[in-house]
């Protein structure tokens, strides 16, 4: 699998495992009636998902074998370099505004 595949699908998986929890666990709390069952399944996806997720970088054992092992540290780090980037640029921006 070439290299940026492997940084897209490692990526992919995660943000969306991570984002159905999260959307899950605000749909269960603050929905009412079919909305919470709705939550419910986004969790359970997103859990899925995640397990997935973790099989495949090697993490844990789920019988499959490890596609993106090791490329997962480099795509996380950049992800949080390219955040920490944006909220910088933001700062600045935002100071910027604020003093003129």
């Amino acid at each position: 699998m070439g290299i940026l595949w492997s940084y897209f699908l490692g990526m992919l998986m995660l943000i969306f495992s991570i984002s159905s929890i999260i959307a899950g666990i605000f749909t269960a709390y603050f929905g009412s009636g079919r909305s919470r069952a709705v939550g419910g399944v986004l969790i359970a996806i997103g859990i899925v998902v995640l397990v997935f997720f973790l099989g495949y970088a090697g993490l844990i054992s789920i019988g499959v074998e490890p596609l993106f092992k090791g490329t997962v540290t480099n795509g996380v780090v950049s992800v949080i370099g390219a955040i920490v980037g944006a909220l910088i640029a933001l700062g600045i921006f935002l100071a910027a505004i604020m003093k003129a």
